[in-house]
């Protein structure tokens, strides 16, 4: 159980940010510039430089590929579903959708080392470079069309989306980056983390997830249990080898994107609401991983 202490900081930062925000002078105002920072800057820079650090061999990951391209799929396929139930809130089920299927990076890289060092890092780096253009564009669907946003403007656009095909180019086309370069960005984008996770904390009130419990619910239920058991079968069905399984495993577990609160701000969405879910999946997150890591092992 010990990958559970992973996410300790995770949750902990948040916390530090909801203090700061209601207790000190760095107010609401502070933190909507550090959202801004995070989401334009520091997240797509932490992305293109872990994609372009991690070599890629596609032909020997194959099928954990699909593995981890299909659980995802059916997760943004679950959440949508959602809408239809009876009750649902457009503008929450738009903001919340995207809790179901987007996932942690940050968490994943770090989970991935303590799994099988540098073997781990290259599977779940793949699975990062294929995920995150997909949970991006599942997430920005839903919010776009409810806020009255051009769809394609706004993937066109998205930060983490270019920064990720950037960092696929790069490491497709063998290029590197000078050491001072390199280093800067990589400086760069590891203050993404502890302010990516400061701000969800500053943007959340206590009760956002009682605006809707039951889609809450629901949603958490595809990011912990229904994707981790797609994940389950498909690598059983393809035999995955015991390292890449293991990866693909937490990988649907994983919490979900601390991003997710950034995004649904930035176009209109329910910010409370998807702190709170943010905050409720990262909690739940310390359970699934090392529970479905340890069912993976078991089978």
């Amino acid at each position: 159980m010990s990958n559970a202490l992973v996410l300790v900081p995770d949750l902990l930062l948040i916390v530090v940010g909801f203090l700061l925000c209601r207790y000190t002078p760095l107010n609401r105002t502070v933190w909507d510039a550090v959202e801004r920072l995070t989401y334009h800057l520091l997240f797509p820079v932490l992305l293109f430089v872990s994609i372009t650090r991690s070599p890629l061999h596609p032909a020997q990951t194959a099928n954990l590929a699909l593995v981890g391209v299909g659980t995802l799929l059916c997760g943004v396929a679950l959440a949508y579903a959602l809408k239809w139930w009876p009750g649902v809130d457009a503008r929450l089920h738009a903001s919340g959708a995207q809790t179901a299927f987007r996932f942690n990076s940050f968490i994943a890289l770090a989970v991935a080392e303590r799994l099988g060092g540098a073997e781990a890092l290259t599977s779940m780096a793949l699975l990062i470079a294929l995920g995150v253009p997909i949970g991006n564009v599942g997430a920005v669907w839903p919010l776009a069309r409810h806020g009255g946003h051009h769809y394609g403007r706004e993937l066109l656009s998205n930060p983490l989306i270019l920064s990720t095909l950037g960092g696929l180019l790069f490491n497709v086309a063998q290029l590197q980056l000078p050491d001072v370069v390199g280093t800067t960005l990589h400086r760069m984008g590891l203050a993404a983390i502890p302010l990516g996770l400061m701000a969800v904390g500053a943007g959340l009130k206590l009760g956002g997830l009682k605006a809707a419990p039951k889609l809450a619910a629901a949603l958490m239920a595809i990011r912990h249990v229904a994707l981790p058991l797609i994940a389950l079968g498909l690598s059983s069905l393809l035999t995955l080898p015991p390292t890449q399984r293991a990866v693909v495993l937490a990988f649907a577990a994983l919490p979900t994107a601390s991003s997710a609160y950034v995004l649904a701000v930035r176009m209109g969405g329910h910010g409370p609401f998807v702190a709170g879910l943010v905050t409720l999946s990262t909690l739940l997150g310390m359970v699934s991983v090392p529970l479905w890591l340890a069912i993976g092992a078991g089978g």
